[in-house]
This record gives structure tokens, C-alpha cells and sequence, in this order.
């Protein structure tokens, strides 16, 4: 392509638009793949390990109840089923990955037995096998919430403070003594047994009492919602402080995106659907930002979960072309600068795994391997390059199918994040960049780390999906 088909995109480096808040982290959901027993245990902790991220979230999840509730059966006058036996492996192998970073903690499964239903829900014996029928009712067995409450005060106690005392009176002791930067108060809860925004909020203000006798120095994230622009009115009640006990705080709210085609579409049309997706949501966020700043705005805002869905998950029927993951990665930095331009505090890829039973369109590793795919290493790519502090810096936006946003570093670095959100080379034009640097993933370079390369000229091409980021030499 010659330069005068290329895209011109000109930086205004005078012309400060904001200075972003936003960290770029991710979401590990617990699962047999990340199990000591598992084939890619090392490869998959390790990979967590190296992106060396902050607030990574952490979720014991509802599919496998063994591994996420410590409490399986409800306690009696004679004795109780406190077993933190299978689950103290997995958080101590997420302590260790992530050893001097703040993380975000969410045992987001409430035990079942606390919710009234016809009769006991099962649960397997097995702790590897999925079961998506855990979590049914609709009503709490104890209204006031004060049994659930004490649920989560224990098991904050058994991982911060070395152990608990339990309903009957006994002390279980713990080697555990670990920094809980962040405590989020449940999942999805619009879905998740069908939470009001008035039951949650009285659930969270229960919660949250109680956790912080334990945890004094812990912030708490709020609602963790799967639909945002289905439920403003949970926004609007929770966020109004007249609504909540006294003294409890409002630190963080959150809540999650995923685009996803419609069944039986092409995949050479994804490319429209997921970023088509991801401007709806994104209309999102100002709308919730709104009423964030009307009435919390010391508040702060966590999308934990971002990611990609195919039709056929959580089973995982589709076919999954090799050029998906450069695809999804893409949308995820596109979404990036976007927030970052809206200054949201924390955006989270998901998952670190997932594999057929578990959304294995959603990995951020191949759960054969445990080695990267391409989302992966986008996500290490923005986070090695941009962080909270940086400024935003007025670029233009000569097309649809690109995305240009220039960030002047804290240490004076100038970068210019580029993100072709199209299935075929786009050439472009950047005055000023002979000789700067460029790294980069795309289809060509596929589930491999960023390629790196000096630029020989003002003109780049960027391959299909492709994210690269341009560093210039200082004084240009």
C-alpha cells in the first residue's frame, strides 16, 4: 500500500484530553484446570504470574460448588461442615501469582442450604464435575441476611486472619494471614437468584458489617451486574446513600460485558457484531457514569468482566476460528481506550481459563496447553505499556475501521495505541515515527507474544486484528 492510500492520524501532544485512572487486569475463575492436579496447573499459574497485574479478580464460582463454598451443609446442634480442604489450594496458588499486588476477592457463591426451596439441592460428589443447577431460590431462609453475613465474616477470617469460630462454637484454625486489597459482594446478581436492587443492597449492607470487623483496611466492590443497560434502577437505588445502614461505604461499583453473536452467524461478520457490541455498551457506562457522579461520586467504578461469548457456550459446541482470540483481543483494547477516555477505574478481561463445560470461548489461555492465546497477550501489551496516570492526548480518527489514541506516559514517554478492528491490512500514516518503536499482535503473529520491530518509515501497516503500539523517540 502506498502512502496515499494510508490513513493519516496526526497527534496533538499539547492537547491533554485527561489523565486516565483505568488498570488493566483481569479475572481468574476457579476451575479444575487450575486445580494442583491438572495438566496445565503450572503453565496456567505462571502465565498469571508473569502479566504481574493488579486487582486481579478472583471468583470460587457457582459450577463447581466443592471448590468455591466452604460450607456445603447447614450446621447442626452436634456439629458443622466447615471444609476449606480443596478450595485453600487455588487461593494459595492466586496469593502466590500475584505476590505484591493488590487483588479483588469474591466468593460469590452463597451456600445453597441459606435459600428456601422445595427441597435440598444437590450438589456432585465429584469436585471436578459442572453442575449449573447449585443456585435455585429466590428468598433467604434468615430475611435479615445476618446468616449469610456471617458466612462471608468467616471466611474472610479463615484467609486474613488465621482462622474463625464457628457456629458452634469452635475454633478453626488457618495458616492464613493473607492482604485483602479488595472484597466484592456477590455476582451477577440480576441474574444470580434474582436479586432486587432493595435485597441486595440489604444483603450488601449485612455483608459489608460484618467483613469489615475482619477486614478493616479492605475496600468493597458493589453488584457485579451481568445486564448494566437492562437495570438502571439498580444503580439508581444502590448508589443513593439514604438507602444504606449508616457507616457503610460505597467504595466500588461493577459490572461485566461480553459481545456475542447470534447463533448461526458467519464469522466473517463478527467483526461488525463485537465492536457494533461494544459502542452500545459503552453508550452504556456514560449513562450509568451519570448516575454515579449525580449521587456517589467518590465512588469507583470496576468492568471485571470483558470478554467474547460464543453461541454455543458454556458447553462450548462452536467451532472456534484461530483468528477469534486476535478478534476479541482487539475489541478489548478498543473498549481500553474508550474507558479509559471515560475514566473508568478498573477493566478486567475474562477469564483466565475456561474449557468446554466452562465458557471455553472466553479463555484468555488454550486449557489444553495452559500456554497464551492471543487476548492474553494483548492484555500484557496494554498493561506493559499504559497505565493509571498516563494523559490521554487528542489524536485523530481518520476511520471507522481504526482506533487512535496517543498517551503521554508519567515518565514523559509519548505512545500511540493503534487498533484495527477490521479482517484486513490497514496502512497508516504517522508523521513523526521513523525510527520509533512498534510492537504488535494479529492474525499473522496469532497465540505468539507481541512482535517487535523499528519503524523504517512514516507509514505502518497493520495486519487483520491487529493492536500495536508505537513508542516514539523522545523530542519527536
Amino acid at each position: 500500500m502506498s502512502q496515499d492510500e494510508a490513513l493519516k492520524v496526526t497527534v496533538d501532544w499539547k492537547d491533554v484530553l485527561r489523565t486516565s485512572k483505568t488498570t488493566t487486569t483481569l479475572q481468574v475463575v476457579v476451575n479444575p484446570p487450575l486445580r494442583p492436579s491438572s495438566s496445565i496447573h503450572d503453565a496456567a499459574w505462571n502465565s498469571l504470574r508473569a502479566l504481574h497485574a493488579d486487582y486481579v479478580r478472583f471468583v470460587p464460582w457457582l459450577p463447581y460448588p466443592r471448590l468455591a463454598v466452604a460450607e456445603l451443609e447447614p450446621p447442626t446442634a452436634e456439629h458443622t461442615s466447615w471444609d476449606f480442604s480443596l478450595i485453600d489450594p487455588l487461593v494459595s496458588d492466586f496469593f502466590a501469582a500475584t505476590i505484591d499486588h493488590p487483588i479483588m476477592l469474591n466468593f460469590s457463591t452463597i451456600p445453597q442450604w441459606m435459600y428456601r426451596t422445595d427441597k435440598p439441592v444437590p450438589y456432585p460428589t465429584n469436585p471436578d464435575e459442572v453442575t449449573w443447577k447449585y443456585e435455585q431460590g429466590q428468598e433467604l431462609r434468615d430475611p435479615s441476611a445476618k446468616e449469610v453475613a456471617d458466612y462471608y465474616s468467616r471466611v474472610a477470617a479463615w484467609y486474613a486472619r488465621g482462622g474463625f469460630t464457628d457456629e458452634s462454637d469452635k475454633f478453626h484454625s488457618s495458616p492464613f494471614h493473607y492482604k485483602i486489597a479488595l472484597w466484592e459482594v456477590l455476582n451477577e446478581v440480576d441474574y444470580e437468584h434474582s436479586f432486587t436492587p432493595q435485597t441486595y443492597t440489604k444483603v450488601y449492607d449485612a455483608i459489608v458489617s460484618s467483613v469489615r470487623k475482619v477486614l478493616p483496611d479492605t475496600k468493597f466492590v458493589a453488584l457485579a451486574l451481568a445486564a448494566p443497560s437492562d437495570h438502571p434502577d439498580f444503580f439508581e437505588y444502590f448508589l443513593d446513600s439514604k438507602n444504606h445502614q449508616p457507616n457503610v461505604p460505597l467504595d466500588y461499583i461493577s459490572y461485566h460485558f461480553y459481545a456475542v453473536p447470534t447463533a448461526g452467524q458467519p464469522p466473517e461478520a463478527w467483526q461488525y457484531t463485537f465492536f457494533e457490541q461494544a459502542d452500545k455498551f459503552l453508550s452504556s457506562v456514560r449513562f450509568i457514569e451519570a448516575i454515579r457522579q449525580r449521587l456517589s461520586p467518590q465512588t469507583k467504578t470496576a468492568i471485571n468482566e470483558v470478554g467474547c461469548i460464543l453461541p454455543g457456550d458454556p458447553e462450548g459446541t462452536e467451532t472456534i476460528p484461530d483468528t477469534y482470540w486476535n478478534l476479541c483481543g482487539a475489541m478489548y483494547a478498543y473498549v481500553f481506550a474508550a474507558l479509559a477516555n471515560q475514566g473508568i477505574d478498573i477493566l478486567a478481561s475474562s477469564q483466565l481459563v475456561g474449557y468446554p463445560t466452562q465458557f471455553p470461548s472466553v479463555t484468555l489461555l488454550d486449557w489444553k496447553t495452559g500456554q497464551p492465546n492471543a487476548r492474553y497477550w494483548v492484555l500484557k501489551l496494554l498493561h506493559d505499556n499504559f497505565a493509571a496516570g498516563d494523559r490521554l492526548i487528542k489524536t485523530s480518527d481518520p476511520s471507522p475501521d481504526l482506533l487512535a489514541q496517543a498517551f503521554l506516559s508519567s515518565d514523559g514517554t509519548r505512545k500511540l495505541l493503534l487498533v484495527n478492528k477490521r479482517a484486513h491490512p490497514l496502512a497508516v500514516q504517522l508523521p513523526g515515527a521513523m525510527a520509533a518503536r512498534e510492537a504488535h499482535t494479529d492474525v499473522t503473529s496469532g497465540s505468539a507474544a507481541p512482535s517487535s520491530s523499528s519503524l523504517s518509515s512514516e507509514t505502518l501497516v497493520l495486519g487483520p486484528f491487529s493492536v500495536t503500539v508505537v513508542t516514539f523517540q523522545q523530542g519527536h
